[in-house]
């Protein structure tokens, strides 16, 4: 098959290389045991040392990638690094007899873990007697689908894992722990394990990307002093996280530690109950940062505060840091947490004696607190309460010094007014602090969290949009808009009630009018739409890279938490911008991420595709690249709008939140990415909020985003996502697409190929607006907003052809068919997925796949046909239980002659039983 592939994309292999270098954290380094030295001779364990793990599983991972260096391949090719090449080649051949255990194959199947080489304590006796230090690599993956689980092999070391680093420990006085993993896991063994003090060092690698193996060594090797601080707080016992007690639930959980996530409860609440805190990581060389400058701009609610820090190399080595300013607010009548990051930065590259000066500018906005109720005297409105407020500059949450800088309060000041927007409908208790005691910490105290006042049903009614008046085709193609003969009101006129219907469905997974193998198509999905002018837009997962079923090949960058772990914005947008560039290669307009979801709990399984626990990070991050994914003139479509934060019950589960943790905290990475990072692309999530699914929460997707963020883009359901009535709330079902258009929630995500004229999903758009229910002008919204992000996309730029059209293959008249021939009607495949036919008649035929998938409703896979060595179609399928389906191809134009078929990317679990071709009259 003729595939495009990113061979060349030198440039984004190197950028990927860099910043999964910048995002590994070294937790640990006695006895100076990193770098390696020229003299060491390292004995490698572990079995991810060839089966290295990449990324995560489901959308987030599936890249087809052109090479992928692993762990050993890394290490083998630095040629500061002397390995224990029989200790490798003994893990080769076991790795060669215990393949890789996939599961069965297919979407999120397969395990957390993979099982380790049993070590014999002669294995690793020799291994010591040859090398002097020793490597000990332990392994993770998690997913979409499936949550973490409090288990041996996923949370926990396994016995396996535990006997490995006790055998090493025991025979070598320097261990060097790398966890190549996609969550942060239990740390409890570094202090309880058998010979604990042979670990000398601790590497958090994490998942990074095909690059990951060079990246890894770089750093161990010295090339690179390691720079990435972590973004999450490592307690000693899970069961010290505030929502580890309503984590996990099928039908609702409490979001009770509220403003609380992460070290914001640790330093409120119990500091000692943190192991690693957040932005803690060690470096190769010292640093000294000190407040050289501080000044107050501005008045009232404009006021920022600039913080100039001289930071100094002080150590031996060429490094960069990572410069952290934290807030101390005073608590006042709605509470606070002791500390809250509200700058940072990363310096470029010092040498040994080098300084440089980094300025931190703060909008005291940024550290607002948001009342619900009006406590303060400011109802549904961003404070800051009166009193002092103090910062704290260092290196780590923990470390960070307070500093000779303070902003004073004389009185409550509002700093935004808002209005009452998702508040929860039921009464739940949320966290606030008590008293101070004297070490600084507060006891832990509960409160009512406000519940809702408002009516939708009310602002619904006042905001319903105008009508425009329909005038049937006027000749007016989108292109006119663009290039300024007509407007786009003039365009949206000519619409139908259809028109206007079907624009709002997308279309997938694997759509043959776009780039084979992406996620969905939108846009112009019928001829009608195509004969306006409308270009089909392609969207692609995800946050690590491009994902393309049909086997074609992109990019696999980092994980979203290692990108996180550089804590650097520019290196951030770079990498983004470049694969912006592959977007661009591919024809595809929207790459689906980042997923900028908060880790609010370790075990969630899509943590690796988020950037940290802290808002602020996080939105910075998501910012940055989407103005670097804007710069190449694509987008990325910020998800999963909003509080989807487990997998488990992901469809239903109702995040029950105040108003307040869902604007401080849970909403406030997108704010960011709208307000500076230009955002234009976001995907609503598929849980329910406070009773209200996402993809039809006025609240959400209007009140908030649109009206009060000024977001002008569109907004995209996640794929297959229910809804449920945007006032009424109640039961939530696939086909209410009425309340997703009357929230501004334009696209419903995805409806079968060729399913928006037919509307396959048996939405109720058409009989709402029969009814009365939805308006015309609420549909011409949903279209406006639909087009307008369309004129902005390189799909204006393709050429807009009707999809109807028909690739057209030639007999092979080169090869030599020694095979049986099969029936057209009938065409069952070798061992070797492949089929020989012979045409009689020349003509269109219309291609129908019989396959079966051992997976249910939610698994994704394909399959490609190829006639003749050229790419025909992608074959798409949901899990069918292992039931036959029909599922339609597209039509072929064949000559009379012969042709081999091959199928290609068969995943497991799924088989193609036979294909039918039947000639069009």
């Amino acid at each position: 098959m003729n595939k495009n592939t990113s061979n060349s994309n030198q440039a984004l292999a190197k950028v990927s290389r860099q910043m999964a270098a910048e995002g590994i954290v070294l937790l640990k380094n006695e006895q100076q045991t990193l770098p390696l030295k020229k003299s060491d001779v390292v004995s490698v364990f572990g079995r991810c040392q060839i089966d290295t793990y990449r990324s995560g599983t489901g959308s987030g991972g599936a890249v087809n990638v052109p090479y992928a260096v692993n762990i050993i391949d890394g290490l083998k090719a630095n040629a500061l690094i002397t390995l224990n090449e029989e200790l490798a080649e003994c893990y080769s051949a076991w790795v060669k007899d215990n393949p890789f255990d996939n599961g069965g194959g297919g979407w999120a199947a397969e395990p957390w873990y993979q099982a380790e080489m049993p070590l014999e304590k002669d294995l690793v006796k020799k291994a010591s007697k040859c090398s002097n230090k020793a490597i000990v690599i332990v392994g993770r993956t998690a997913g979409e689908e499936q949550d973490n689980a409090q288990l041996e092999g996923s949370y926990y070391l396994t016995p396996a894992e535990l006997n490995m680093l006790e055998c090493t420990c025991r025979e070598f006085k320097q261990v060097i722990v790398v966890l190549n993993v996609t969550n942060i896991i239990d740390m409890s063994w570094v202090d309880s394990l058998a010979g604990k003090s042979s670990i000398k060092a601790i590497v958090y690698s994490w998942a990074a990307g095909m690059e990951g193996g060079h990246a890894l060594a770089d750093v161990l090797s010295g090339i690179v002093s390691p720079s990435g601080r972590l973004t999450d707080s490592i307690a000693h016992d899970i069961a010290d996280y505030p929502s580890h007690i309503n984590f996990g639930g099928t039908q609702k959980n409490l979001y009770q530690e509220d403003i609380y996530v992460g070290y914001r409860y640790f330093e409120t609440f119990k500091p000692e109950a943190v192991k690693y805190e957040f932005g803690f990581g060690m470096s190769y060389s010292r640093f000294e940062r000190n407040l050289i400058n501080y000044q107050i701009e501005g008045e009232g609610e404009y006021t920022k505060l600039t913080f100039t820090v001289l930071v100094s190399n002080t150590g031996e080595y060429t490094s960069k840091d990572v410069v952290q300013l934290y807030v101390e607010a005073p608590q006042g009548s709605l509470g606070k947490s002791s500390r809250q990051l509200v700058a940072f930065d990363k310096t470029h590259e010092l040498e040994p004696g080098e300084s440089t000066e980094i300025i931190l500018e703060v909008p005291v906005s940024r550290f607002s607190a948001y009342d619900e109720n009006g406590v303060s005297g400011f109802a549904s409105c961003y404070i800051l309460e009166s009193g002092n407020y103090r910062f704290y500059l260092g290196e780590s949450v923990k470390k960070a010094k307070i500093v000779d800088a303070i902003f004073s309060v004389k009185s409550n000041l509002c700093v935004e007014t808002l209005r009452e927007a998702m508040a929860p409908t039921v009464s739940f208790s949320r966290m606030k602090p008590g008293v101070r005691s004297s070490q600084g910490t507060y006891s832990l105290l509960f409160e009512a969290a406000p519940t809702r006042k408002s009516s939708i049903s009310q602002r619904i009614k006042n905001n319903l949009p105008s009508e425009i008046t329909q005038t049937g085709n006027q000749g007016i193609k989108l292109i006119d808009v663009k290039n300024g003969k007509a407007t786009l009101d003039d365009f949206i006129a000519q619409l139908t009630i259809d028109d206007l219907a079907a624009i709002s469905r997308g279309e997938g997974m694997c759509s043959p009018k776009v780039t084979p193998g992406t996620a969905g198509a939108f846009g112009g999905v019928t001829e009608h739409l195509i004969e306006l002018g409308l270009p089909v837009a392609a969207a692609a997962d995800g946050p690590s890279g491009i994902r393309m079923d049909s086997g074609h090949l992109a990019t696999q960058v980092p994980i979203g938490t290692l990108m996180g772990c550089s804590w650097n914005s520019d290196l951030n947008e770079e990498l983004y911008y470049l694969v912006g560039l592959e977007l661009r290669l591919h024809k595809i307009d929207t790459l689906l991420g980042p997923g900028i979801n908060l880790h609010r709990h370790p075990l969630n399984g899509r943590n690796f595709e988020y950037f940290s626990e802290d808002a602020l990070l996080t939105g910075f991050m998501a910012a940055a690249q989407t103005r670097g994914l804007a710069r190449a003139g694509v987008t990325g479509t910020i998800k999963h709008f909003v509080a989807n934060d487990q997998e488990t019950s992901r469809k239903d589960v109702d995040s029950v939140v105040s108003e307040r943790a869902l604007r401080e905290l849970h909403l406030k990475p997108f704010e960011i990415a709208v307000k500076e990072g230009g955002a234009s692309t976001i995907m609503t999530a598929y849980n329910p909020v406070n009773g209200y699914w996402t993809a039809s929460n006025y609240d959400l997707t209007t009140t908030i985003l649109r009206e009060e963020w000024g977001y002008t883009g569109i907004v995209m359901s996640d794929w297959w996502a229910k809804m449920n009535h945007p006032i009424e709330g109640g039961e939530a079902t696939l086909n209410r697409t009425s309340a997703m258009i009357r929230a501004q929630n334009d696209l419903y995500m995805v409806v079968d190929n060729n399913g928006a004229t037919s509307n396959a999903g048996q939405d109720d758009t058409i009989q709402a607006f029969n009814t009365g229910e939805l308006t015309l002008g609420e549909l011409q919204r949903t279209a406006r907003n639909i087009c307008r992000f369309l004129l902005k996309t390189p799909a204006m730029d393709r050429p807009i052809e009707s999809f109807s059209k028909v690739k057209s293959f030639q007999p092979d008249t080169t090869s030599a068919f020694d095979r049986c021939i099969a029936s057209i009607e009938h065409i069952q495949f070798d061992d070797d997925n492949r089929a020989f036919i012979n045409v009689e008649e020349s003509g269109i035929y219309n291609c129908i796949a019989h396959i079966k998938y051992e997976r249910d409703g939610t698994a994704q896979s394909s399959c490609n046909l190829s006639i003749n060595d050229q790419f025909a179609m992608t074959l798409p399928i949901h899990g069918t239980n292992g039931k036959s389906v029909k599922v339609e191809g597209q039509n072929v134009s064949l000559k009379i002659g012969r042709y081999r078929l091959n199928i290609e990317s068969v995943r497991p679990g799924l088989e193609l039983e036979h294909l039918s071709l039947t000639k069009q009259p």
